[in-house]
């Protein structure tokens, strides 16, 4: 599909949440609320989502962020990858990242949602 035009352009989009513990329901809520709010208030359909990567911390383990996004409708056919975040000493906690290059009208103003205690690493979002 190509998406790029003289209307729309080529975005990457971040995003971040935090969890409560290591468990596939903390994961999976943290997850579903984190691709709620880059879909909501970027107004994308899956059609303009071309990949996403999602990046843990070392301290989630307990099931891929990616397998939770695939079953969104439309989903199946969005590239996803998983990877663990790097360790940085003091880092926030049971962290959720993400990178989503997504095509956009070329007026809108990318929205990256930091929702939970990843509101802390952006205050500037």
């Amino acid at each position: 599909m190509n998406f790029h035009n003289e209307f729309t352009c080529l975005c990457a989009l971040r995003g971040a949440t935090t969890c409560e513990n290591n468990s596939v329901l903390s994961i999976t809520s943290a997850v579903e609320e984190l691709l709620v709010e880059l879909v909501s208030r970027n107004n994308l359909i899956p059609d303009q989502i071309i990949s996403v990567t999602f990046s843990v911390t070392s301290d989630l383990d307990a099931c891929f962020p990616a397998s939770i996004a695939r079953r969104k409708t439309g989903w199946e056919k969005i590239a996803l990858l998983d990877c663990q975040q790097m360790f940085v000493k003091d880092d926030l906690s049971k962290c959720i990242r993400l990178l989503a290059y997504v095509s956009l009208p070329k007026e809108h103003l990318p929205q990256n949602p930091y929702l939970r205690k990843a509101k802390n690493l952006r205050p500037d979002r």
